[in-house]
């Protein structure tokens, strides 16, 4: 199994295609394999290149909470292209990795050609923090006391994840099924490391403000802890573009493949080919009358 190091821990990666590098980096209820639509359509014309998160096997599976943060989860992307010698790569993420995607881009911006960020933002919104720590925290309890398959059960069918069982129960089966095969003991561990204690979305509002790598949000429009956030990226973010799917939850990789892939390759092919620009200054304009 080919593994790349990070700081002592090995992460399990898999690749297919050859040209741009392209880095899928996969939410917290998935792995990899979440990625497959994506690295079946852009390996016909990228280097494409998922990796597992600590905690994720056959990823290592640390045993200490100190091993996982939301920096860790951004250096461990740049420890996998170090490895496989990639300098700059299109970087693609979901939820989880969606969060760890922007952090490498202001983390590492020299080594972004892009960023594409999907369903980023949960546990962002100030009304609800307090519940969503308190909620993240009785989830690893969970994971600990009752194993994973057990665990999911009301993760797996939340407000944002309805949307797929309907559009595809087969595809949802499938994700659920998977899901159940996580370790525990590095689900617990994200949860109290990286998810509880990362910072949200509009503390980062100084960063994304000075961010020039190109910026594609995605979010569906029933991905209500997300939307917000995405919409908050946008106005104070002039690298990012923002597409709101239609009739959509939270991953819309998985939900919306087609359209997702479509939509991506716009974006990239418009980076690749230098013709992406950050958004007009003129439009930031509160009037609806031109300055003189």
């Amino acid at each position: 199994m080919p593994y790349a190091n990070s700081n002592g821990i090995r992460l399990y990666y898999e690749e297919a295609g050859r040209g741009t590098p392209v880095v899928f980096v996969h939410e917290f209820a998935d792995d990899l394999h979440s990625w497959e639509a994506q690295i079946r359509h852009f390996s016909r014309r990228y280097r494409c290149i998922a990796f597992n998160a600590r905690g994720y096997a056959p990823s290592d599976v640390p045993k200490a909470v100190s091993k996982y943060s939301q920096a860790i989860a951004a250096d461990d992307i740049a420890a996998v292209m170090r490895h496989l010698k990639i300098r700059k790569a299109h970087i693609v993420g979901c939820s989880m990795g969606g969060y760890a995607t922007i952090h490498f881009g202001l983390r590492y911006a020299r080594m972004a050609l892009s960023l594409t960020a999907v369903g980023a933002g949960y546990g962002s919104d100030p009304d609800k923090r307090a519940q969503f720590m308190r909620d993240t925290e009785i989830m690893a309890r969970r994971f600990e006391e009752l194993g994973t398959a057990d665990a999911i059960k009301p993760y797996q069918i939340g407000p944002a994840r309805v949307q797929f069982q309907n559009k595809d129960p087969r595809g949802f089966a499938h994700f659920c099924a998977e899901f159940a095969k996580h370790s525990a003991l590095g689900s617990a561990n994200t949860l109290r490391g990286v998810q509880a204690k990362r910072p949200t979305i509009y503390s980062l509002e100084r960063g994304l403000r000075k961010l020039k790598v190109p910026l594609h949000v995605v979010s569906g429009d029933e991905d209500n802890l997300c939307l917000e956030p995405a919409l908050f990226i946008k106005r104070v973010c002039t690298a990012a573009s923002l597409t709101v799917v239609a009739n959509s939850g939270h991953a819309v990789n998985r939900e919306e493949p087609d359209l997702f892939n479509r939509l991506t390759a716009e974006f990239l092919a418009s980076v690749d080919a230098g013709r992406w620009r950050p958004r007009d200054p003129r439009s930031l304009n509160l009037s609806t009358m031109e300055k003189k």
